[in-house]
């Protein structure tokens, strides 16, 4: 049983009638001073520094969840699709056709598909997966700040620039990657990729920027051949000109890269489990098969959702310890490095579907999208054990660490998601 749910916070909104409180039952204040000293109180918890949480997008409910990562309470959600109506209305004939298209293809309408949050924790970019645009909000005032339409069919795995200054969103149906100037949401530049772009990940020094592609996930594994380029790209993360390109059999999943640039650990179309990829070689050093379980060991391949075995890879700040998403054996696995070997598995129920993983600010959890039960899971990297259950809103994916200013947090709706 996973433990207890925990209890929600209490608003910031509540912060000035407390003072108010206080004051009046100890009568040491007028009651002008207590509205100065509680409207004090206000701005120095508006002023203070932006906390950290973990966003949670919920792929099919068009919100983005916050979460603590200290405490695991869900604080709030933010609508991500105000205009969602309105930008089904708008849709041309040819655009109506390719939303239908990658709605039927994928199962499901996935309206969140990345985010992240500016490094003052004021601002949401989001890449709005079918709706194919990405978009940035002003979260305490609720304004849209600007929208891109990106090219082709669909928006997808998306990265934020160390300083904020950049949101590249991978364009799915156009082979590129399209990187938005997040001051004016205009394109500022674009780069080939292989076949259907998924992941954008940023070198843990920031000097170069990994986009992944899967190839054409329609297509039955027997077709393999046929499905494109599966290929990681590496580009100059300043002038986004080509490094190198590494080629691949199979699709890349999530991947996580190690702070001296020379390893890349990578879940591949099909694989239940993992590779060691050497990047300096551009060669698998070690492949390691996971258990399949009851139910996965029955499935075909074809069955796999988007072709994904294992979908969800992090590591600990320590660079000690992976953690890896069984996606369709509902299990995550924590492994220690460098030997690679398993130190436990946390299990969920039976089509759970733990579909993301991202390492919370203290570098110390990992934290597991269950997709189709509406939770995050939290696990210890240490002791390979659930240590919170968080509930989100409809279908959590992508999960991402963030900052949160206290004006953003009090104008969050207070429902999971």
């Amino acid at each position: 049983m996973p433990p207890a749910t925990p209890r929600r916070p209490r608003r910031l909104l509540s912060l000035s009638a407390a003072v108010l409180t206080v004051l009046a039952l100890t009568g040491g204040a007028t009651a002008a001073g207590a509205a100065e000293q509680a409207d004090s109180a206000g701005q120095s918890a508006r002023s203070a520094a932006p906390r950290d949480v973990m966003l949670v997008g919920n792929g099919q409910g068009g919100t983005v969840s916050f979460i603590d990562p200290r405490t695991f309470e869900n604080l709030g959600s933010f609508n991500t699709v105000p205009d969602l109506d309105r930008r089904i209305r708008e849709m041309d004939p040819i655009e109506r056709i390719g939303y239908e298209m990658v709605n039927s293809i994928q199962g499901y309408r996935k309206l969140v598909d990345d985010m992240a949050m500016s490094p003052d924790g004021r601002t949401l970019y989001v890449s709005r997966g079918v709706l194919s645009d990405a978009v940035a909000f002003d979260i305490a005032s609720g304004t849209m700040l600007w929208r891109y339409e990106t090219e082709g069919f669909k928006a997808d795995h998306a990265a934020l620039s160390e300083d904020g200054s950049q949101f590249i969103v991978s364009a799915t149906t156009a082979d590129k990657a399209e990187v938005i100037n997040t001051a004016t949401g205009k394109l500022h530049a674009e780069f080939a990729t292989g076949t259907y772009p998924h992941a954008n990940d940023y070198s843990p020094d920031g000097s170069i920027l990994y986009n992944s592609s899967i190839g054409i996930t329609s297509m039955p594994k027997g077709l393999n051949g046929l499905k494109g380029k599966r290929q990681v790209v590496a580009v100059d993360a300043d002038t986004f000109e080509p490094l190198r390109t590494y080629d691949f059999e199979y699709g890349i999943r999530p991947a996580v890269f190690t702070a001296d640039n020379k390893t890349m650990y990578a879940q591949l179309s099909y694989l239940n489990g993992f590779v060691e990829y050497d990047l300096a070689k551009g060669e698998i050093k070690r492949t390691v098969e996971m258990p399949f379980s009851d139910k996965a060991a029955k499935m075909r391949a074809d069955d796999y959702p988007q072709n994904s075995a294992h979908h969800g890879m992090a590591m600990n700040a320590a660079e000690s310890k992976l953690c890896m998403a069984g996606t369709i054996d509902d299990y995550v696995a924590i492994v220690s490095r460098p030997g690679l070997e398993t130190d436990g598995y946390v299990h969920y129920d039976t089509d759970a579907l733990p579909y993301w993983t991202a390492t919370g600010p203290d570098g110390k959890h990992c934290f597991v999208s269950l997709a189709n039960k509406n939770e995050v899971s939290v696990v210890d990297y240490a002791t390979a054990k659930e240590v919170a259950r968080i509930p989100t809103g409809h279908f959590p994916q992508r999960e991402r660490p963030g900052k949160l200013t206290a004006e953003a947090l009090e104008a969050l709706d207070p429902s999971d998601g």
